[in-house]
């Protein structure tokens, strides 16, 4: 019993790292990193791929050219500046494709799989700054592995203590498992300070990227305009999912008010050269 609390102590511990950031925000990498981001990322690419198809045999995926060149043309922007939290991002494959549906929502996976719903675009009007801090908020669940932080969670609840073994040997976890994990890390809600850790990448990878941070004030506002809106409704609407586990609304606003200092000054230079 020593030995299995002494690798279980190893497991919870051994992802354990902040990102002190001088020059922008600062944020915590997820605790537990039980599986290799090269397992996580190989599964994911395998849920997202079965998603492409599917959305692609239902007429829905990337139907309107316009607007998925019009968030491509944003993540290019967005992604150069990812390596500051993630150095492993510079060698992801990055995709960008948007699914036709209500649904009010946006995820990136690990290893580079952003998603878009027409949904959240469309219900939310979203300016190009809103959809950055949106999208730049998606990537930085990848960037901080939460990802992978959920999927090593859901391995453990599956197969137990005996996962421990799994430090020496990740070939014994079946592909049903990795699968089962793979889909419940893009389908659970993420804790919230996790949230609020991405929301603060979202903001910086914005202002890097020559887009207004300040737009995640607006996004928010829209939101929980929209949450109302659903709980008001008589049952015919409901909150958007993105909402899901999010901060309140008072602590999201300090929060990203209380980054403001960090960013700003970040935006503002990036928009000095440009005009240069």
């Amino acid at each position: 019993m020593r030995v299995w609390g002494f690798v279980l102590v190893l497991l919870f511990s051994s992802g354990v790292s902040g990102q002190a950031n001088p020059e922008g925000v600062d944020v915590k990498r997820s605790r537990l990193l039980l599986l290799p981001a090269s397992t996580v990322e190989r599964s994911a690419a395998q849920q997202y791929s079965q998603l492409m198809r599917a959305a692609a045999q239902k007429g829905v995926l990337n139907v309107d050219r316009v607007q998925v060149e019009r968030l491509r043309n944003i993540a290019r922007a967005l992604i150069p500046h990812a390596i500051r939290f993630n150095k492993d991002a510079e060698r992801w494959r990055w995709e960008v494709n948007v699914i036709s549906s209500k649904t009010v929502n946006a995820f990136c996976m690990p290893g580079g799989k952003i998603v878009f719903f027409t949904g959240i675009l469309e219900q939310l009007q979203l300016t190009d700054d809103e959809v950055a801090v949106i999208m730049g908020h998606e990537i930085g669940h990848a960037l901080l592995e939460h990802g992978r932080a959920r999927m090593s969670e859901q391995v453990l609840k599956n197969v137990g203590i005996s996962i421990a073994a799994a430090v020496f040997n990740l070939g014994q976890l079946s592909s049903e498992v990795l699968a089962q994990a793979a889909h419940l890390a893009v389908s659970l809600p993420y804790a919230r300070g996790q949230e609020s850790d991405a929301d603060l990448v979202g903001m910086e990878l914005a202002a890097r990227a020559g887009r207004d941070p300040r737009a995640a004030l607006a996004v928010w506002q829209k939101m929980q305009k929209l949450a109302l809106q659903g709980s008001q409704g008589g049952g015919r609407g409901q909150p958007p999912q993105f909402l899901s586990t999010h901060p309140s609304h008072e602590t999201r606003i300090h929060d990203i008010n209380a980054a403001m200092p960090k960013v700003l000054p970040i935006y503002e230079s990036v928009r000095r050269e440009a005009m240069k």
